[in-house]
């Protein structure tokens, strides 16, 4: 059977992403972006009878579909929620052999107009990949500052216009509710010239918009935290990205864990390190055949990393008590991170001192 065939959607960079995660027949593997279940078809092709194949996903949709294909199978555990949650399934407590995370929008998700994430259809301007919580950006729109908006269109979007365009919805939306996603692509289109650009006037709102309201980015930061320490000696972690802020993070996580942080001629003595992660090759990138039948490969980045035996005592990852260091990586306090309001997330990612900065310098 074609990768795929089940589903209709094509699963980014499958072979690299397989190869990556080095499956073992009798081992325990998450896939903590489910979407249309097509490199979690692939794993479980690859397993044994004593194997292990979790699936997670917030998007009720894609949950319906593991159930319908997936969860007959003995090997399978399913779970709604965000990987960001990944640490309070009780399926991950014995250790996790290999984790992949597929971050960002699903094509399924943009083919469905009523999901409101593509400005190419018309539909409900809701953004959520899980429809049962939090804002959607329409609701966001409709109370946010002209500056919050222009913020996140800047810090997540790298908008070069994002006040102009923060300013016109404002005013729009004084006269009229922006409840379309083509009222929102047509107002972007009237105030951005488009100049030579091959892309449209709105993507990178859009994009920003959804990032924002979805939390991507900090839950991305938490995941990889509970994915590192759930993750068994020897297991893989293996993140595929669309966008450069995601694979920043993902490429500062992994040089944090594998490399020792540059010398301070200040320090007197010398910080011991002890790495926790080995990079497994450097940023992979779709090959061509790939890119030319799945546009969307294009900018995906696939980064490989593997878990070495010892840890460095940060947080306890690679000790003997690693399963409760992942619980409170994304304990208490974790939750009240993700119950916190998205102003705040975006307050955090616009410090210059945050672990992962989102971006370099000043926004003009």
């Amino acid at each position: 059977m074609e990768r795929g065939a089940l589903s209709g959607h094509l699963p980014v960079m499958y072979a690299q992403v397989l190869d990556g995660l080095s499956v073992r027949g009798n081992g325990t593997y998450l896939d903590g972006t489910f979407g249309r279940g097509g490199h979690a078809r692939g794993v479980l092709e690859r397993l044994g009878p004593g194997g292990r194949l979790l699936l997670m996903d917030k998007d009720p949709e894609a949950i319906a579909v593991a159930m319908r294909d997936f969860a007959q199978d003995a090997r399978v555990a399913v779970f709604r929620g965000s990987f960001a949650e990944l640490a309070h399934w009780d399926e991950t407590a014995h250790g996790l052999d290999g984790v992949l995370f597929d971050l960002g929008v699903s094509s399924p998700q943009l083919d469905v107009a009523e999901r409101g994430f593509s400005f190419g259809k018309d539909g409900p301007l809701d953004m959520r990949m899980d429809p049962d919580s939090g804002e959607s950006a329409a609701q966001w729109l409709a109370r946010a500052e002209d500056r919050e908006i222009a913020d996140v269109l800047w810090t997540y979007g790298e908008e070069r216009m994002s006040r102009k365009i923060a300013r016109a919805i404002v005013a729009r939306r004084d006269a009229q509710p922006l409840e379309r996603t083509a009222q929102l692509a047509d107002l972007i289109a009237s105030v951005v010239p488009r100049g030579d650009q091959k892309i449209h006037p709105a993507t990178r709102s859009f994009q920003a918009i959804r990032i924002f309201i979805n939390r991507e980015l900090a839950d991305l930061e938490t995941g990889l935290d509970a994915a590192l320490a759930r993750l068994k000696p020897g297991g893989r972690l293996a993140v595929i990205s669309f966008h450069s802020l995601e694979d920043r993070i993902v490429k500062q996580f992994i040089a944090r864990h594998s490399k020792a942080p540059p010398a301070n001629r200040r320090m007197p003595v010398e910080v011991a390190f002890t790495p926790v992660l080995r990079a497994i090759g450097s940023a992979q990138k779709a090959e061509a055949d790939e890119t030319s039948a799945n546009p969307r490969a294009r900018s995906a980045v696939l980064r490989v990393a593997e878990k070495l035996g010892i840890g460095n005592g940060e947080a306890r990852i690679g000790s003997d008590d690693a399963h409760e260091a992942a619980v409170q990586a994304t304990g208490r306090g974790g939750r009240r991170e993700a119950k916190a309001s998205n102003e705040s997330v975006l307050h955090r990612f616009s410090l210059p001192h945050t672990r992962f900065p989102a971006w370099e310098g000043a926004r003009p």
